[in-house]
């Protein structure tokens, strides 16, 4: 358990559509190593958004137990898993989730608002976040100024702000061109090789799984495969362009 940042041991989940009951995940077991970098793919309905919730404590099993950053998430309070979130987890969502009125500064601190930090400190630890992403000199850019590159950058950095243990993201090149793409990816491939956060990343694009170290594949909520990447691509170093 010491080196893996995320277990499952035959997790069940279902829900109920009208009459029926739907399981989604099916007695999935699973392990996810400290540090890597994971691609989650399977057709749909195969259980990956699921998993994420699971994992992200915003849900819990049925049954089975869950283990993520050494915690067993799976009996937690409903309190407890909010103090979970806050301390060890960042969420990367496909449509950004940013707030409009808010300039990206504001946006990256808004989960530091949850801290005891004062506002001096809330605000330069977004001030380093925006760095790490490339965008210092955007800082006082609302949304509707920004590419749609630069929003999901500003959202990893809004991710990052709290140091969290592990990194989940929904598809999160999923609105984005090539480029701006593959400059969010090489973001997220920097998150595990130099700051040795577990990512999490849902996705169907076969190139963005391909920069992952590790691709899970999910289908019917049962593990078909869990192998490493040896072809994964390293990260480049961001820049603040419009990309």
């Amino acid at each position: 358990m010491s080196d893996s940042s995320i277990v499952l041991d035959g997790v069940i989940k279902t829900y109920r559509k009208g009459g029926e009951e739907l399981r989604v995940l099916d007695r999935l077991s699973l392990e996810m190593q400290s540090g890597s970098f994971y691609a989650l793919m399977g057709p749909s309905g195969s259980g990956k958004t699921t998993l994420l919730n699971l994992v992200g404590g915003l849900d819990q099993p049925d049954s089975g137990t869950l283990h993520v950053a050494g915690l067993d998430i799976s009996s937690l309070s409903n309190a407890e898993l909010a103090s979970f979130r806050a301390d060890h987890i960042g969420f990367i969502f496909q449509g950004f989730n940013l707030l409009k009125p808010l300039t990206a500064l504001e946006n990256v601190e808004l989960p530091l608002l949850l801290t005891p930090l004062s506002r001096k400190e809330r605000r330069e630890h977004a001030r380093h976040a925006l760095d790490l992403v490339g965008l210092a000199d955007r800082a006082k850019h609302r949304p509707g100024q920004l590419s749609g590159g630069q929003e999901q950058r500003v959202a990893i950095a809004r991710a990052l702000a709290v140091d969290p243990t592990v990194i989940l993201a929904d598809e999160p090149t999923g609105d984005l061109d090539r480029d701006s793409a593959d400059a969010v990816l090489d973001l997220m491939a920097r998150l595990h090789e130099e700051f040795e956060k577990t990512v999490l990343m849902v996705t169907h694009d076969a190139v963005a799984a391909e920069r992952a170290k590790k691709i899970i594949n999910l289908d019917k909520g049962r593990l078909v495969s869990n192998l490493d990447n040896p072809g994964a691509k390293a990260a480049n170093s961001p820049s603040g362009g419009t990309t």
